[in-house]
């Protein structure tokens, strides 16, 4: 257990080091509070010293969002290509959570944060980090995001397809792009006896399929709180006989005659647990459900593949490449759905990565085992 250690009135302290981020406890702690600047703040935080908050906590959230404004005022590098854009964005992304997250709060024990003003942010950090055990330390800018987890988790994500909310989880993607389950509540069905639904997250493609009457859908995960996270929204939506949710590095034991996979869309290294939603080391995930969805199709079963084609726009894995992973798993690509996503991004044209965006393709792509 990672912890941090500060000098403060005289007295060697430490406490435990919490970070989603993985960030290494930093080497040096500052104890400010109401009097320090946001140019001193700022500064302090660039060079690399955490600045642990004694003061109200609401003068703690305007100093964050001043340190951000400084941080956004830093001149950008202009890119020759779509992927020296990509790269950048990615730097300027770390650099921006490194600067920001050293803005630190203490807590007590029962997660009750010991500043004048501050929030009840017990139930908001019992969900995310499981009981309290020992006064610890956070970033503001992370505890900033599991708040608003907190109120994502109780208020839920309205899905069209389904009539009905997911409620995401800390820690789990939550399907605000509904495109892609779009897709999978309009592709034809080979079959209604049996799916499977590899790496299912907050379980809505699952939930999407039951409700278009798959009658078994075993939906997969590795991450305990996705796995928690879609055995809740599956009970909320009193899908649980038709939806067995399991612990299973890819796919579960057994053929389908559908098995369906939204994977990270982004070959890439990921930074926080959400990331591991958008970025797929070396196209690690994908290139498993490839190479092992033929032996886990029913005959004349069908695999769908819910992919973006942004990668291909930011020039980090090219079509051909793709279609030679299908080509080389032994499969068939037997048709494909499109759709253009509606985010705001696609429409912004100060994102860095607004020409890509804009020319996203999200699609479902419809495969079978090749046959000798």
């Amino acid at each position: 257990m990672a912890r941090v250690s500060w000098s403060e009135a005289g007295e060697a302290r430490s406490a435990r080091w919490r970070s989603e981020r993985a960030a290494p406890p930093p080497r040096q702690v500052e104890v400010v509070d109401d009097r320090i600047s946001a140019d001193a703040a700022f500064h302090a935080a660039s060079e690399g010293t955490a600045l642990l908050w004694r003061g109200d906590f609401q003068n703690a959230r305007q100093l964050l969002q001043a340190m951000t404004r400084r941080v956004e005022r830093t001149r950008r590098k202009s890119a020759a290509t779509a992927t020296e854009a990509f790269n950048l964005y990615r730097l300027a992304q770390s650099q921006r959570a490194r600067t920001l997250g050293m803005l630190l709060l203490p807590l007590d024990a029962d997660y009750t944060i010991p500043l004048r003003r501050a929030p009840d942010v017990r139930q908001a950090c019992s969900e995310a980090w499981g009981p309290g055990d020992a006064p610890s330390l956070v970033s503001l800018r992370e505890l900033l995001g599991v708040i608003g987890a907190h109120e994502w988790r109780k208020k839920g994500v309205e899905i069209p397809a389904l009539g009905a909310r997911i409620h995401p989880h800390y820690g789990v993607f939550s399907p605000v792009r509904g495109e892609y389950v779009a897709l999978v509540a309009q592709a034809p069905l080979p079959a209604d006896a049996l799916a499977f639904d590899i790496g299912t997250g907050t379980g809505v493609l699952a939930a999407v399929l039951a409700r278009r009457g798959v009658r078994r859908v075993i939906a997969t995960d590795r991450d305990p709180r996705a796995l928690a996270c879609a055995r809740d929204n599956i009970a909320r939506l009193g899908l649980a006989g038709q939806v067995e949710v399991i612990a299973a590095d890819l796919f579960p034991e057994g053929r389908a005659p559908l098995v369906v996979c939204n994977p990270p869309w982004l070959p890439g290294g990921a930074h926080t647990p959400l990331e591991h939603a958008v970025y797929d080391p070396d196209s690690a995930m994908l290139r498993g459900f490839l190479d092992g969805l033929a032996a886990h199709l029913a005959p004349g079963g069908e695999g769908w593949l819910i992919l973006s084609d942004l990668a291909e726009h930011l020039g980090l894995r090219s079509r051909d490449t793709l279609l030679a992973m299908i080509e080389a798993a032994g499969l068939h690509v037997a048709g494909r759905l499109d759709t253009r996503p509606g985010h705001p991004r696609t429409t912004d044209a100060s994102d860095p990565l607004h020409a890509a965006r804009a020319a996203e393709v999200t699609s479902l792509w419809r495969l079978t085992a090749r046959t000798a």
